[in-house]
């Protein structure tokens, strides 16, 4: 089973951007469909962000334009390049993978997750 652990999150002013890393280890994954995703306070886990070689890329109506999802397989790590941030993007960011696109669209199909990192958006 892969394990993915989050970092890069931080607290940034409304225009600015952070980078956030999902480093996998156990396995690696560079055939796998990968994800990320976030949760606000009393809000549900949605997807932000996913990449597999069946559906390229694929960014919530919200983000498109100012969030990129990448991958470096040599390191067994995906990134998310956050720019312009605005407060509503505050929450916690997951990182997923899984060997099906279908589930890694829907975080709901997903049953392991990683403690996240905080990204905090002042106004």
């Amino acid at each position: 089973q892969v394990q993915l652990v989050e970092s890069g999150g931080g607290l940034v002013q409304a225009g600015g951007s952070l980078r956030l890393s999902c480093a996998a280890s156990g396995s690696t994954f560079s055939d796998n469909a990968v994800g990320w995703y976030r949760q606000a306070p009393g809000k549900p886990r949605e997807l932000v962000a996913a990449m597999s070689p069946v559906i390229r890329t694929r960014y919530a109506g919200s983000v498109k334009g100012r969030f990129t999802i990448s991958r470096d397989n040599a390191k067994n790590t995906v990134y998310l390049e956050m720019n312009n941030l605005k407060p509503e993007d505050t929450a916690i960011y997951y990182c997923n993978a899984d060997s099906s696109a279908y589930r890694i669209l829907s975080p709901d199909r997903l049953d392991f997750w990683g403690q996240g990192t905080q990204v905090t958006v002042s106004s």
